[in-house]
């Protein structure tokens, strides 16, 4: 594959957007950008024909859009999720500016499928839907009015790994696990650290999202999850009560 062939691997994940405007910009910026694959997350089905006003030539984009009822649907076969969010959760180390996105990105998408995902134009992406992603994005901008609209944001992370991609001469990366066996992984994880007691209705949501985090910046291969399944697995096996 040619390094802007790799731009195909890449996935724009729209999450609960309310104005279907914003999405057929959105599908536009990824035209001009060289970036096809297009997720929507509960879109406004009734009023996404308002969508192809704004996309102006970008028809293909939004055609050939992709839409789910959760986020955890919609990036299960995707290697790497990577959140977008303007207010960042104490704590969370795994995040970039979009260029650096772009530079380390790039070289994984010979062997892996990546998520960009963008929330909803007033709030963001909530926790539920952060503790998803594997990193996080933060675009830099003024103090006094740090806001940016959705599709301008997806531009400004689109140009950037645009950019990266015309530079070319990467190796390609190592290829990591589907975010869904990952989050299969941390659901066996969270069971059994009930089960012995470790988590409880005080301390889960939060301990889980820290332990995401810890996880997430090790980018896991299939390998690893395989073996962390097999340790968490012996660990169950051997906390069970043997039968009188």
């Amino acid at each position: 594959m040619t390094d802007r062939e790799l731009l195909t691997n890449v996935s724009i994940v729209l999450v609960d957007t309310k104005t279907p405007a914003n999405i057929g910009a959105v599908a536009r910026c990824m035209m001009n950008t060289g970036l096809s694959r297009l997720i929507l997350v509960r879109p406004p089905e009734d009023r996404l024909a308002e969508a192809v006003k704004l996309a102006a030539g970008a028809e293909p984009v939004l055609n050939g859009a992709v839409r789910f009822g959760t986020l955890r649907e919609a990036v299960a076969d995707h290697h790497l999720v990577i959140g977008t969010s303007r207010r960042l959760a104490r704590g969370r180390r795994n995040v970039h500016s979009p260029r650096d996105m772009a530079e380390q990105v790039l070289p994984l998408l010979a062997k892996n499928r990546v998520a960009i995902v963008f929330g909803r134009e007033v709030n963001g992406l909530d926790r539920d839907d952060l503790s998803l992603c594997h990193e996080l994005i933060a675009i830099p901008s003024s103090d006094d009015f740090p806001s940016l609209n959705l599709s301008h944001a997806v531009m400004v992370v689109a140009y950037e790994l645009f950019l990266a991609a015309r530079a070319g001469g990467r190796t390609a990366g190592q290829a990591l696990a589907p975010a869904g066996e990952v989050e299969r992984f941390f659901g066996q994880l969270e069971l059994l650290l009930r089960d012995i007691g470790f988590l409880d209705e005080t301390n889960a949501e939060r301990m889980m999202f820290s332990l995401r985090q810890i996880f997430g910046r090790a980018r896991l291969e299939p390998r690893d999850v395989s073996i962390l399944r097999g340790i968490l697995t012996a660990l169950a096996d051997r906390s069970r009560p043997e039968d009188a």
